[in-house]
């Protein structure tokens, strides 16, 4: 019978049931639902409601069903529950018998769910963390190993300026830096305790509920029964987090999959990480990197979903909240299976020096540096910004690089320019010169990235 059978004379429509029941995927609370259930044993036996041998006996029994759930995650689906309470309170009246029924005492399906997923997050987020860093370490590493490698950098897909290629690297790891804090700080907030809330106006025994949440390793237990109950913040929160960092992911993805095309030639997939075509045999296709892009849709959606579910909710539980967890629970394990996936592929992905540096140097990336060039002989920068164009212009129609053009010529649109205009022109040059803080000169890049090797290796310490 249902935990809530009592008042009702007429079965539950087979229907209706189908619809109703949770136990298909809130089993996964089930190692959740047994931590919150011995917790309370002890607040239980703490409050005077149970007596040693009755604690003993439910704290034994839950111990007992851990083990089962361990050995079989799935055990709780061979049965009829309808959801993962009503599984784990069967499972002890079949096996205790009547001081199993003491176990609820005080306690509702609401604050318990509510404490389960918590539970479950907390320690979910923790291997996403996990999986966040080794995702970092693994930009970290390409990055070292590209050394000097240069390459065109761009905006509007059109080359703009060239760039280390370890800078390319850096920048996602900064993104990810940022993926890792709002992990971090939701984790923060969602570090309260709601057992002990009761279904939405607190327990009505004496139970000490700030030991009760340090039993569960909660920092505090949640100040408002009402707010306890119907809190799902932290599902927000952190399927905010996973969608802004699916999305950082997905622009990476963007970025290698266009930098390993024929048309740039930039990067090169190992086999390992590459398919082919089943009618093309030449085809060797980035479906890793497509299908990272294409999960972060997927995460999106749980996030406009979750948002749905609570805008329009009043206080305190209700049963839409059941749609909290599908979901969230696809989102997480998706989250994290993409970054250990980055992480696994990038020392698969290597880079193509020459071609890097032969594709810098096309498309008047260096129009700039002649700028700057100019801005340094005493021109101003509107001036000289306007005398580089005239003389991209000039090239463009000799169809030669701008270093290529003869000195004669360009001092013809200014008589400022010398010979040493050519030193100014190479790609060194132009990287040295972006040496502000923050900027692609060799220094630079190699002080940030030694900077978040001793960032990285702090945290792991």
């Amino acid at each position: 019978m249902a935990m809530w059978g009592g008042r009702f004379t007429e079965a539950t429509l087979a229907e209706f049931r189908d619809f109703n029941d949770s136990l298909s995927f809130d089993y996964q609370l089930a190692l959740q639902d047994i931590e919150a259930s011995r917790a309370w044993t002890a607040g239980l036996l703490q409050a005077g409601i149970i007596n040693q041998s009755e604690a003993q006996q439910l704290d034994t029994g839950l111990a007992d069903l851990a083990v089962a759930i361990a050995a079989d995650p799935k055990l709780p689906l061979q049965t009829q529950e309808e959801d993962i309470h009503s599984w784990v309170e069967a499972q002890l009246t079949a096996k205790l018998g009547d001081v199993a029924k003491k176990l609820h005492t005080g306690r509702s399906r609401n604050d318990l769910v509510a404490t389960d997923l918590r539970l479950w997050t907390r320690l979910n987020a923790g291997q996403v963390r996990q999986s966040l860093l080794a995702a970092i370490k693994a930009l970290l590493v390409f990055a070292d190993r590209a050394e000097t490698a240069v390459m065109p950098g761009f905006t509007h897909l059109q080359r703009a300026q060239p760039v280390l290629v370890a800078h390319w690297a850096l920048a996602y790891v900064e993104m990810f830096k940022r993926d890792l804090g709002r992990l971090d700080d939701a984790v923060v907030r969602l570090d309260s305790c709601p057992l002990g809330c009761g279904a939405l106006a607190g327990t009505g025994v004496a139970m000490d509920r700030h030991t009760l949440a340090q039993r569960l390793g909660f920092a505090v237990p949640a100040a408002n029964s009402l707010d306890a109950v119907s809190d799902r913040d932290y599902v927000v929160e952190l399927s905010a987090a996973a969608s802004l960092c699916m999305t950082h992911l997905s622009r990476l993805s963007e970025d290698v999959i266009f930098f390993c095309s024929g048309e740039a030639g930039f990067f090169k997939l190992g086999d390992a990480i590459s398919s082919g075509s089943s009618l093309m045999p030449q085809k060797k296709n980035p479906d890793v990197f497509e299908l990272l892009r294409g999960k972060t849709g997927r995460v999106l959606g749980h996030l406009v979903a979750i948002i749905h579910v609570i805008k329009g909710l009043p206080l305190a539980y209700n049963k839409d909240m059941q749609e909290d967890k599908q979901g969230f629970f696809d989102l997480m394990a998706t989250w994290q299976q993409s970054l250990l996936v980055l992480a696994t592929v990038l020392p698969h992905l290597s880079v193509n020096t020459a071609q890097c540096r032969r594709a810098a140097e096309l498309g008047y990336s260096n129009a700039t540096d002649l700028a700057d060039y100019l801005v340094d002989k005493g021109i101003p920068f509107r001036d000289a910004h306007e005398l580089s164009g005239a003389l991209v212009l000039k090239a463009s129609a000799a169809k030669v690089a701008l270093e290529a053009l003869p000195l004669a010529e360009m001092q013809q649109v200014c008589s400022l320019i010398a010979a040493d205009v050519f030193a100014a022109l190479t790609i060194e040059a132009g990287l040295a010169k972006r040496a502000a803080f923050g900027g692609t000169s060799p220094e630079q890049v190699l002080k940030a990235l030694k900077e978040n090797q001793l960032w990285f290796d702090s945290l792991i310490v």
